[in-house]
Order: structure tokens, then C-alpha cells, then sequence
């Protein structure tokens, strides 16, 4: 019998969960010590030596990836744009079957219709089964979620069962509350075979039904980290139990002004657990938060580590001014509606807002979400866009990542976003999974400061760059807007 399959062999296998007191447990442990941990700012300092101990590597070689020679690793993964980093770093898979994963979790892979494993799950899944702490580092649509979750039911099932009044197995930190939701989708799927059960914890809804979810025992929560700490300090769960610690999104939750939150939250538990660690960059503040956090960590780099966008998505970038904005806009629906998906980025909710209530007047069937929206409205606003009943939805930076919904052909940012790496973010809701996308960018002479970098990114992709944008990329002041308006009606005419 697999050792993934444990939970259904001989129950007394399972050392007494009952006997274990929290982190004052009788059993000592040196297999999982991390004596050389770094932990930061922990205020709390735990004596692992006092912990029980717990299974984390799992991972067994196949013959086939066994047999592979350095060569063919170096040009599998040159092929597919792997870079890895850390001693002792496994061979890459080729196929579902080489991970060793258990006939429950092959079943679901072969159901959701996946052919070969992505990039970062070819390499990362052999990684988090070994047990080591991770850090991953791929553009959205990369597959990572599924790079985290399935070693994280396999490692759900080599624990004691939770006994009353245990918190979670497995943490999933995510940066918004959409990305939460579509983590524990994934996460229901998956796991359904295994009996697993998980929640989501998350503000802006009544926090009766996650209390209960919390209280009935769930071995995996997906949480955001200010309701997160909200349930803890009201003693609706605690992180005794957590063992396999996932980060998502880490670049984003710094972005938001989380540090505070996630450090208190990882000073909650025991250090020798097992840390993963995603983001699509790898900006310095990043870099330092997974220094404190993890311990002799693997590094897997999908692409390249420099910011650059999603090869398959098609950019355009028109010079215009702030008042010729709807009317381009307005044209831009009239030539690319086809019944298709199309995301509107919007800087501000009032911009969201103003330009939905434009659009609907003018008969375009359009829905906006951004943070004011309550969950419900939101919940409501996605299933419309996702449904296609309502094929344009205008958002903010709320949406743009993590934001997993399947063919939106068009991306246009009708504002440009505050960084380059949320303008990496935003169009990349197109081009997902292996899909051709459009994004369409509105840069006006307030986004100078960015044509520089922007076309750094064009041109790494392949993208056309006008002479204007090149010209504001030398440093030349934007044409006139006067200007602009005859060369867009000469381009109409063309």
C-alpha cells in the first residue's frame, strides 16, 4: 500500500492526538528539528524538541525520472524555462504519473482533463513532497495552485486525524478574497476523495458560517490574514496543528500592507513546519520577508525572474489623452465585441463605477466589482461575467490577480496601473492555460514615467512599440492632445 494512502490502514498507526497537549506535548522530536531556523520577529519561542514529530517527505523517485541523465534534466529544463536553485534539487517529472502521486489524486488530474504537468508543477511537486520549504516563482496562470494543493493532500493524509478542538493541517495564505474563494474550489475538488475538508476565511461576509466550519474541524484553510488573526484572537481556531504553511501571492500581500499580519500569524506556528513560498516577482521586500521565514529553502523560477508578460497575449499600447478615453473606448467595443469575454481595468472605484453607469446607458452590457462592493455583489458580479451573461465587467486592482476566469479573450486598461508589475498582473487574465489573449492600454502623458519599462516589456514579447511610445521612452514630452485626436482619426480612417 502507498505510505500517501495511509489513512486507510491500520488506525493505530497514528500516535494518540488525544495525549498531545498543543505545542506541551510528552513526545519529542528530532527528525523534523529545524534547529537552524531564522524565525524573525517570532515573539513566541517554541521548543521543537517539545513538538511532535510529523511526516512531510513523502517523495519516492520513479524509475523513469531516476533514469533521466543530467543531460536530458538540463535540456528539460532549459526546454521549459525552469531555473532552480538549492542542494540536493530533484529531477524534474515528465508525466502525472511519475510524481507518485496516489490513484485518488490521478483520478482527479485525469477528470479535470490535464495532459502533462505545467512548468512550475513539473518541478515543484517533486520539491514539496520532498518535504523542504519552497519558493516559487511563476506568472499567474502558471498551474502553481495545483503545484501546492495536491502535495498538500498528500500530506493532509499522512497526518493523525484532527481530534476536537484541533485547528487546520494545512494554512493557505492569499492576498484578496477572490483568490481565496478559487483556492478553496480547487481545494474541494481535489480532496473530496480523501474526505478533506476545507474553508474559507475571509472579511466582508457574516463570520457565523466560518465559525462553524472552523469549530466541525477542517484539516485545510484558505484565509486572508486580517480575518484570519480576527478568528484567532476570538478563539475560533488556533495553528497548533498547521505543518504545511502556503503563501500565496506574496508580492501582492506586501503590496497591500499585510507584513504585520503575516509575521504574527507565522509567529503562531511551530517553526519546523513546512513553508511554501509563491510570487510571480521577486522584488527585494520579497525577498527578505522569505529569508526570516523559510529554512534552506529549494528556489524554482519559471521564465525568467525580470518582469515580463505572458508571451501569448497580443499588446497594444495607444498614446491618447485623459478626455478621448470613452469615446476610444467606445470604438474599441464596437470593433472587438463578439459575445467574448472583456475585462476594463479602472485606477479608482469611482472611475469603475461612473464608467459601468456610462456604458450600461449606452446599451453595453457591463458590470463593475471593486472593493466597496459587498461579497454577495461581488459573488454575484463574477458568476454573471463567468456565465457570460454579462460579458464586460470593469474592475479594479482587486481583481487583477488571482482572478482565475476561464476565456477572457480582451484585457484593456482604461487607466494604467500604479506599477508595472500590476500592469503584468492585469493583462495577464488574458492568455491563460495556453490561450491566445488581446490586451488593449490607454497611456496617457500622467503615465510617462512608465513608457521607459513598458517598452522593455513590449519588446522582450515581441510587441509592436509606436513611434510615440518610443519617442516618451527617450524622453520626449507627449504630442499635444489636439495632436493625438488627428493622428487616432487618421488611424480611424485607416
Amino acid at each position: 500500500m502507498s505510505r500517501y494512502d495511509s489513512r486507510s490502514g491500520d488506525p493505530t498507526s497514528y500516535r494518540d492526538r488525544r495525549s498531545d497537549s498543543g505545542f506541551g506535548g510528552s513526545v519529542r522530536s528530532s527528525s523534523s528539528s529545524r534547529r537552524d531556523y531564522d524565525g524573525g520577529e517570532s515573539p513566541k519561542k517554541f521548543d521543537v524538541d517539545g513538538l511532535t514529530p510529523f511526516e512531510k517527505n513523502f517523495y519516492v523517485e520513479s524509475p523513469s525520472v531516476a533514469s533521466m541523465s543530467e543531460r536530458e534534466v538540463e535540456e528539460y529544463r532549459q526546454r521549459r524555462e525552469i531555473t532552480v536553485e538549492g542542494r540536493d534539487v530533484p529531477k524534474p517529472v515528465k508525466n502525472f504519473r511519475d510524481v507518485g502521486f496516489p490513484d485518488y489524486v490521478l483520478q482527479e488530474i485525469s477528470r479535470a482533463g490535464f495532459v502533462e504537468p505545467t512548468p512550475i508543477q513539473a518541478q515543484g511537486w517533486p520539491m514539496a513532497l520532498k518535504g523542504r520549504d519552497l519558493i516559487g516563482i511563476a506568472e499567474t496562470g502558471s498551474g502553481k495552485t495545483l503545484a501546492y494543493l495536491l502535495p498538500a493532500i498528500v500530506h493532509v493524509n499522512a497526518q493523525p486525524i484532527l481530534a476536537p478542538g484541533d485547528g487546520p493541517i494545512v494554512l493557505v495564505l492569499a492576498p484578496t478574497r477572490e483568490l481565496a474563494v478559487q483556492i478553496q474550489q480547487e481545494s474541494t475538488k481535489f480532496g473530496a476523495s480523501s474526505k478533506i475538508k476545507s474553508t474559507c476565511i475571509y472579511g466582508g461576509v457574516p463570520k457565523g458560517p466560518q465559525v462553524r466550519d472552523l469549530q466541525k474541524g477542517v484539516e485545510i484553510v484558505i484565509a486572508t490574514p486580517g480575518r484570519l488573526i480576527d478568528m484567532m484572537e476570538s478563539h475560533h481556531t488556533n495553528l497548533r496543528r498547521v505543518t504545511y504553511l502556503v503563501l500565496d501571492e506574496a508580492d501582492r500581500m506586501l503590496d497591500m500592507g499585510f507584513d504585520p499580519q503575516i509575521r504574527k500569524i507565522v509567529s503562531q506556528i511551530r517553526p519546523d513546519r513546512q513553508t511554501l513560498y509563491w510570487s510571480a516577482t521577486w522584488p527585494k521586500e520579497v525577498e527578505q520577508l522569505a529569508r526570516q521565514f523559510l529554512y534552506n529553502p529549494y528556489k524554482v523560477i519559471i521564465g525568467s525572474p525580470d518582469l515580463k508578460a505572458n508571451h501569448a497575449i497580443r499588446q497594444h499600447v495607444d498614446i491618447i489623452s485623459e478626455n478621448q478615453k470613452y469615446n476610444k473606448l467606445v470604438r474599441l467595443l464596437e470593433d472587438i465585441m463578439d459575445g467574448s469575454r472583456i475585462l476594463i481595468f479602472m485606477d479608482t472605484k469611482k472611475g469603475c463605477d461612473q464608467i459601468t453607469r456610462q456604458l450600461r446607458m449606452d446599451g453595453w452590457p457591463a458590470l463593475s466589482i471593486h472593493g466597496d462592493k459587498s461579497q454577495a455583489e461581488r459573488d454575484w458580479v463574477l458568476s454573471e461575467f463567468k456565465a457570460g451573461k454579462s460579458p464586460i465587467m470593469t474592475a479594479t486592482d482587486v481583481a487583477a490577480r488571482g482572478l482565475d476566469v476561464k476565456d477572457v479573450k480582451y484585457v484593456i486598461n482604461y487607466d494604467f496601473p500604479g506599477s508595472l508589475e500590476d500592469y503584468v498582473h492585469r493583462i495577464g487574465r488574458t492568455g491563460r492555460a495556453g490561450a491566445k489573449g488581446t490586451a488593449y492600454t490607454f497611456f496617457t502623458a500622467a503615465n510617462a514615467r512608465f513608457a521607459k519599462d513598458l517598452i522593455t516589456i513590449l519588446e522582450e514579447a515581441g510587441q509592436k512599440v509606436s513611434p510615440e511610445l518610443a519617442a516618451m521612452g527617450r524622453g520626449a514630452p507627449p504630442p499635444p492632445s489636439g495632436q493625438l485626436l488627428k493622428q487616432e482619426l487618421a488611424g480611424d480612417k485607416t
